[in-house]
Parts: structure tokens; C-alpha cells; sequence
């Protein structure tokens, strides 16, 4: 047998992504591909990703692989790692060679409705390609590469700060107060839970005004700012709109506001992370019998005797 040293060199450039998501019962998942008996005569699961062409940029090289591993159309973030790996001695494309392999592993992240994975490259590398359960990774249940436990414990979930403005805007209704309430499509957090009408503050924008322009946005009516009643905030981490898992954490102004008499709030913002629009009485809204988002919640508790 021929001395490490004395083997043809083959070095190789591959890239990858970390791709997960949080289910609406709190199971953590990642995207894992399982690779072909040639490559393992075990069943043996790694990270979506492979070799970058030559002039190819990485990130590209990223996109290509997870579409042509799971059909999935993926963003891939700034944030990578760089493992390196030398293997003297191992057999390649059928030869004994003495291998070096350097590889770069993003954050990535598909559409929080993208359909199942599926296989859609021919003959290659990858047999089947599915989301696992995180815990099943940690614990060994699903084999993988060991470069899957690397990048999970090294590429953690975005950071992500948001500062939101919402309003208590009210009425008397037959049934007594009534509250304007939204509630969240499937393209936010918490969907289908219940929420005052507001959003995100953007850079520059005076928080009062921001409540005002989402109002008009979500619920096709312009409203009056008052007092500011109070600060609430959350911190989790969960699937973004776009499909990102995120350490978020939201910072919340709770405001007064009053819509103009006669207005009649509808949904406004199509396909957006708003899918009804309705004035709900407050008893409606103690009782629980209504999701509520936590911000909500925090007004009806604090508010809802004003």
C-alpha cells in the first residue's frame, strides 16, 4: 500500500446550509439528506449542500445543491463557518487518494410553506432528503456526519430585535366594548391567534406614525394616535415569516387610538400576515375563548377596566 504521502492529492471545495424550522407544537427541525450507498454503505444523513463549481460563488453553490437535493428553493445568509478535514488514505471516484476537504456551511432558510423535499437530481449523491427532529440528531437516532453536530452547535438561530407599535382602539357595540382585533395569517408567528392592529416601526419612523400607516395598511382605515399606554415584550425562537428560525425578541408600544366615526375596518393587506380584521367584544377576549397573541393579551389584562 502506498504511504499517505506518496497518493495523489485531491482537495475538495463543497458548501452547505443549516436549515431548520420550529412546528407549531415546538418541534425543532432541520433539513438533512440522506447520501447514496455508494458514498455510505450505512444509512448515513449530512447536511444539504456539495461541491462548488469552478468560478461558482459559494452561496450559488448552496441554492443549487438544495433544490437539486430537495426540490426546495433556499435564501442562504451571510453567516458561515469553515470546517476542515484531512483524510489520508481514503478512496475516491474509485481510487486510493490523499484527501483534503474544506467545507463551508451557511444559515439557510426555505418559505415557512414550502412543499415536502424531494430528491430531483438523477443517479447522484443524495437518495432521499426529509426534515428530522433536532432531538433525534442529538441523541443519535438519525446517523449523521459529524460536520451535522458541528454546525448545529456553531451556527445558532439569528438574533433578531423588532420594535412594534399596536393600538387599543374600541367601540361600544350591542354586546358592550368592542375591541379591533386582527388576526395573523399563516405567513406570521402565532398564526391564526388574535392581535391588536400595529407593526413593525421603521428605521427613522416616529412610533406614533408607524401605528397609524399599519393600521391603514392592515385594516383600510386612518385612526388618531393617543397616549402611550404601556411596554410589553416577548422572547422565543421560531420560524419568521420568511422561513428563518430567529432568536426574536419583540419590543411592543402599546398605544390609544381612535379610527374616525363611521369607519368600517376589512382586511386590507392581501397576503400579508393579516387575514381578518373585526371589531370582537372585550367579554369575548376575557373569557379566552379567543386566541390571543400575548401582546393582546397583555392589553386586555391591563386596559380592558379604562
Amino acid at each position: 500500500m502506498n504511504a499517505p504521502g506518496s497518493l495523489p492529492r485531491y482537495q475538495r471545495v463543497a458548501a452547505y446550509a443549516v436549515i431548520r424550522r420550529t412546528l407549531a407544537d415546538g418541534t425543532d427541525e432541520i433539513l438533512l439528506s440522506r447520501v447514496a450507498e455508494r458514498i455510505s454503505a450505512q444509512e448515513m444523513w449530512t447536511l444539504p449542500g456539495g461541491g462548488v463549481d469552478h468560478g461558482e460563488d459559494p452561496r450559488d453553490a448552496v441554492v443549487r445543491e438544495v433544490y437539486e437535493e430537495a426540490g426546495l428553493a433556499a435564501a442562504v445568509g451571510e453567516t458561515a463557518h469553515v470546517y476542515s478535514a484531512y483524510m489520508p488514505g481514503v478512496r475516491r471516484d474509485g481510487r486510493m487518494v490523499d484527501a483534503h476537504a474544506l467545507r463551508i456551511v451557511y444559515e439557510g432558510w426555505v418559505a415557512k410553506d414550502a412543499p415536502a423535499p424531494q430528491v430531483m437530481e438523477v443517479d447522484g449523491s443524495t437518495v432521499e432528503s426529509a426534515w428530522k427532529p433536532i432531538a433525534d440528531v442529538v441523541t443519535g437516532k438519525v446517523p449523521v456526519f459529524a460536520m451535522v453536530a458541528d454546525a448545529l452547535g456553531d451556527l445558532q438561530p439569528t438574533r433578531l430585535q423588532r420594535l412594534a407599535a399596536y393600538g387599543v382602539v374600541t367601540r361600544q357595540g350591542a354586546d358592550g366594548e368592542e375591541w379591533l382585533m386582527t388576526r395573523i395569517s399563516s405567513a406570521g408567528f402565532h398564526s391564526g391567534a388574535w392581535t391588536l392592529p400595529g407593526g413593525g416601526v421603521e428605521h427613522g419612523e416616529p412610533p406614533a406614525d408607524a401605528l397609524a400607516r399599519e393600521v391603514l395598511e392592515e385594516c383600510g382605515v386612518g385612526c388618531e394616535v393617543g397616549e402611550l399606554l404601556g411596554v410589553h415584550d416577548e422572547h422565543f425562537t421560531g420560524t419568521s415569516p420568511e422561513g428563518r428560525l430567529e432568536d426574536y425578541h419583540g419590543v411592543h408600544l402599546v398605544f390609544k387610538a381612535a379610527l374616525a366615526e363611521g369607519a368600517e375596518p376589512y382586511v386590507a393587506e392581501l397576503g400579508g400576515t393579516t387575514d381578518a380584521v373585526e371589531f370582537v367584544p372585550l367579554s369575548r377576549l376575557r373569557s379566552g375563548e379567543v386566541e390571543l397573541h400575548d401582546v393582546a393579551r397583555y392589553a386586555v389584562e391591563h386596559w380592558s377596566a379604562r
